[in-house]
């Protein structure tokens, strides 16, 4: 095989040659190397002609004489015999010994020869006048600076040019405008595939199809349909949007560009605007591929909910580019968008259109047996007891996300690690959700016995309350134990519904009002601990009424704008007469409900009173302790957790 066709043997182009910094270090060396050959063992030593007059001359210790002409210098070199006699003055060993300075009118060869006539034969020195050019000094003065200089622009070029090229950017001036995308492909990067994505079923589904297109494109090309340009995954944090995202790049085995909505936006005019085409451009060099902007709200903020931003605002150029981008003249072929953000309703319109951002993909919080599937992923590595039951951990999870449930295992398997054990038992992960929903325990807070007692009564309202009706969600256990900012703590058990009824919602009040009853009811006065429970009912209330159309006396009327069109609107929706009616039913839910947590409390005020004592002794109670003092719930449902605290 001929060089010329062996990839291996190619021939090697006549590049000019590239600067080498080892020539500076070369030079240093050679620098170095002179210095060192044309170091004496000292410099001559001061002094003044008098001296020189008055005692070197008389007493005959001077051998030589040399007069610089063009320095205003003396050079005075002494006899080898009479060194010893000026030991004292730290001369070096080999002339010349002494120098002196001249004015530049003084007549120096003069003044010599006058000296020099006054000695004895014996006594008598040679006098020499030269000039002296010291050329390495002086090139050395020339040069100095403008090298400096060099090598300082040198170097800063190097800073600010430095990743340049392809797939990547770095952030010297010179790349301000580049994109600052990461990609993703099979030489750099560990794959991605579904089978490391737990749950999310229905949103693989939807993405499976972009995964089908880029794998077999003639598919659907051949029957003349086109594959959307763009998905949108909206879901609350935490639910791997981001991962479903790379699962996708992977299961294509196509390049994946990855950004984030923020590295957009700059300080520079015009930035954000260049940094997306960048990004278009190498995108189309590396199609088919899939370009990934997360939080992609960031830049796609309705523009007329930018308040304070005039239209020539940078973050409203940046996104009329990414629209022209996305769907303008150009052609993108082969290259789609997936973002993914948890504010949709924030996002301008324009953006969210059919041809730009085709369809929606929600990423909602996982339901119990795709809890069940994530806690599977993430409890691989982890060492836990024979017999464990991982369908407990997904029941006493409701509402956690991926994210959620992966910190539960790694917060579990810590305080296993803190307890010198060898496996992670159920506690552990009963201990590490009570961490993470309720916050660190704070046993060291001093709480006096009033107010502990207080606190007790309090959740035993909350539980008393929750345990008699038929749909309040149940208990789990109740604690007097400060964890976060919370004195004490009630968890529930809520079934994870769609839909929520009237009487669910107004059993619901009825329980969360329970505990600012038990405290009017058992200790005759009433504290500040119901703050956060008067909130929840507060808004709640207000939201049946004026939201979800849940008042006889309003009718079925909502003033809620879910597509928040009205923008800057400061005008309400109704009337002041209307408002008057609004706050007076929200108002009378909360005092029904009130009244109806302390008509169950006088009912079952014996069993109040055995529960808040068994508080105070034990400090956590659960619902065993509850079917022990009231008897077996008549309400049985499955069992799920979620807190409400002090």
């Amino acid at each position: 095989m001929s060089k010329e066709n062996n990839p291996v043997m190619k021939p090697a182009k006549n590049n000019p040659p590239k600067f080498n910094y080892l020539w500076i270090y070369v030079g240093l060396m050679a620098m170095l190397i002179y210095v060192w050959f044309n170091y004496d063992d000292g410099s001559p030593v001061k002094t003044e002609w008098t001296e020189v007059k008055e005692t070197m001359i008389p007493t005959g210790d001077i051998a030589k004489i040399v007069y610089i002409s063009n320095m205003d210098q003396v050079m005075i070199h002494l006899k080898k015999e009479s060194l010893s006699s000026y030991s004292n003055k730290n001369i070096p060993k080999t002339g010349p010994h002494f120098y002196f300075l001249i004015g530049s009118n003084t007549d120096m060869e003069t003044k010599l020869e006058e000296a020099w006539e006054q000695l004895i034969p014996e006594q008598r020195f040679r006098i020499e006048v030269e000039k002296q050019n010291n050329f390495f000094s002086r090139l050395l003065e020339w040069i100095t600076l403008p090298l400096l200089l060099i090598l300082m622009w040198v170097f800063m070029y190097r800073r600010m040019s430095r990743g340049i090229g392809p797939g990547g950017a770095g952030g010297g001036i010179f790349n301000v405008g580049r994109s600052q995308a990461k990609l993703f492909d099979k030489e750099n990067t560990g794959k991605v595939n579904f089978k490391d994505v737990a749950g999310l079923e229905e949103a693989k589904v939807e993405v499976m199809e972009i995964v089908d297109f880029l794998k077999n494109p003639q598919k659907y090309t051949n029957l003349g349909g086109k594959i959307p340009k763009g998905a949108l995954l909206v879901g609350p944090p935490g639910t791997g949007k981001t991962l479903l995202a790379k699962a996708v790049a992977g299961e294509a085995n196509v390049p994946f560009f990855s950004i984030s909505g923020s590295d957009f936006v700059e300080m520079f005019v015009g930035v954000g605007a260049s940094r997306v085409r960048d990004l278009f451009r190498q995108a189309k060099d590396k199609a088919p591929c899939i370009v990934f902007i997360d939080e992609i709200d960031a830049v796609g903020r309705a523009r007329s909910k930018n308040v304070g931003f005039t239209s020539n605002d940078e973050r409203e150029n940046t996104l009329n580019q990414l629209l022209t981008e996305m769907d303008g003249f150009g052609s993108n072929s082969g290259v789609i968008i997936l973002a993914a953000t948890n504010r949709a309703d924030i996002l301008d319109k324009a953006l969210m259109r059919a041809g730009r951002f085709d369809r929606q993909i929600h990423v909602d919080l996982p339901e119990m047996k795709e809890r069940l599937e994530i806690f599977k992923v993430h409890l691989r590595g982890l060492k836990l007891e024979e017999g464990f039951d991982v369908e407990f951990l997904s029941k006493q999870t409701p509402g956690f996300s991926g994210a959620d449930i992966a910190n539960v295992c790694n917060e579990a398997a810590l305080i296993a690690a803190r307890q010198n054990k060898e496996s992670i038992n159920k506690q552990d992960f009963l201990d590490a959700i009570d961490r993470i929903v309720g916050g660190l325990e704070r046993r060291s807070k001093i709480i006096s016995p009033q107010e502990k007692r207080t606190i007790a009564v309090h959740e035993s309202g909350h539980a008393t309350v929750s345990w008699m009706l038929e749909y309040a969600n149940p208990l789990l256990k109740v604690t007097i134990i400060p964890r976060g900012r919370a004195l004490g703590a009630a968890w529930y058990l809520p079934e994870e519904r769609q839909i929520t009824t009237l009487e669910q919602m107004l059993d619901d009040m009825a329980s969360t009002l329970g505990g600012r009853a038990a405290e009017e009811l058992m200790m005759g006065k009433i504290s500040t601990g119901a703050m956060n429970d008067l909130e929840k009912v507060t808004k709640q209330a207000y939201a049946m009424v004026g939201y979800l159309g849940m008042s006889k006396e309003v009718g079925n009327l909502s003033f809620f704008d879910s597509s928040e069109s009205a923008g800057f609107n400061l005008t309400k929706p109704y009337s002041d007469k209307t408002a008057e009616r609004l706050d007076a039913e929200a108002k009378k839910l909360i005092d029904d409900s009130y009244t109806r947590a302390k008509e169950i409390l006088n009912e079952h005020r014996e069993g109040l009173t055995q529960l808040a004592d068994l508080l105070l002794e034990r400090e956590v109670i659960f619902s065993e302790d509850l079917e022990h003092i009231f008897g077996k719930r008549k309400f049985i449902k499955e069992e799920v957790i979620a807190p409400s605290d002090v």
